[in-house]
């Protein structure tokens, strides 16, 4: 019986052809509802996955020849991976196929923070001409904090260093900085009183809840800027707004949400001081062909060995 992997979000057409290459059946369904993804998954034995599927504990149990889940990104979010590997069913992931992409974002998000583009790109699409109002300031000179020093977290400490900025790092579970000379490592209270900037790169704990909160907010150096390219969740958004009205934080630049959308009228997305953008985090056409690549890679592998 031929190995069969459904594709169930829309996957590089390269990385199709390859493992379809390698002897694989790929059927492609990308518009599956939750009901018809209950009804199809007892056919196959892997499964690839972007973002908009999500495979929870009964599609697991519907899927009584899986053995495969391949999420093409990095977040297991939209995975109940725990119950996979209590049903023996193998969780994989591409963690570095989109690490540059989103960290290219973040530091994107950073100059439009410093120097409004995208108030100044909104003001002026309603015929305005806010010179006088939308001084900025420069990067370079400014201290970076990095929470989270990852694959994502260094590519961007590499980034900012070169364009002048002093880097700083926290990461709960990194007992040394992984990219010395570049970045250095400091406790999180060091990094949120010395940052000017703070970009977050980890990802969010149901259990403990935001990283930035209130609490965490009240004692960031005042006038801090805020990005987060990470997981909707790891800031608080309404502590967020508070702190923007305050004047405490100088402005956010958000590319996830804690409600993806976010409602019409939402606070964060009706303040004047953000940069937003609608979680394209890894949505440049070099991620997603290396996205697909990788997936394809750990498939045709797990194939060859589960046909042994």
């Amino acid at each position: 019986m031929p190995f069969k992997v459904l594709a169930s979000d829309p996957l590089d057409a390269a990385a199709v052809k390859a493992m379809r290459d390698a002897g694989l059946t790929v059927d492609e369904k990308t518009s599956l509802t939750p009901d018809a993804l209950l009804r199809e998954i007892g056919a196959y034995d892997a499964i690839i996955v972007r973002s908009a599927t999500k495979v929870k504990a009964e599609v697991i149990d519907a899927g009584t020849r899986l053995k495969l889940i391949v999420r093409a990104g990095v977040g297991l979010d939209n995975v109940d991976a725990q119950h996979a590997k209590n049903r023996g069913v193998e969780v994989r992931n591409t963690p570095g196929a989109s690490s540059n992409s989103v960290a290219e974002l973040a530091l994107g998000h950073m100059l439009s923070l410093a120097r409004h583009i995208g108030r100044g790109t909104a003001s002026m699409k309603a015929g305005k001409w806010e010179k006088k109002a939308l001084e900025g300031v420069e990067i370079s000179g400014k201290t970076l904090g990095i929470i989270g020093i990852g694959r994502i977290g260094q590519a961007l400490a590499q980034k900012a260093r070169a364009l002048g900025m002093d880097v700083i790092c926290y990461d709960a579970f990194v007992q040394a900085c992984p990219v010395p000379g570049v970045a250095r490592l400091v406790s999180f209270e060091e990094l949120l009183a010395a940052s000017d900037f703070i970009s977050l790169h980890i990802p969010f704990d149901a259990a403990r809840g935001a990283t930035l909160g209130e609490a965490e907010l009240s004692r960031t150096k005042k006038g801090v800027r805020i990005v987060n390219c990470a997981r909707g969740g790891v800031v608080d958004e309404a502590a967020l707004c508070r702190a923007m009205q305050s004047g405490q934080v100088a402005g956010a630049a958000l590319d996830v949400f804690g409600a993806e959308p976010p409602a019409p009228g939402a606070p964060i997305v009706a303040a004047e001081n953000v940069s937003l953008t609608p979680h394209i985090g890894a949505a440049t056409a070099e991620a997603q062909e290396r996205v697909g690549d990788e997936a394809a890679r750990i498939v045709i592998e797990f194939a060859k060995t589960a046909g042994k």
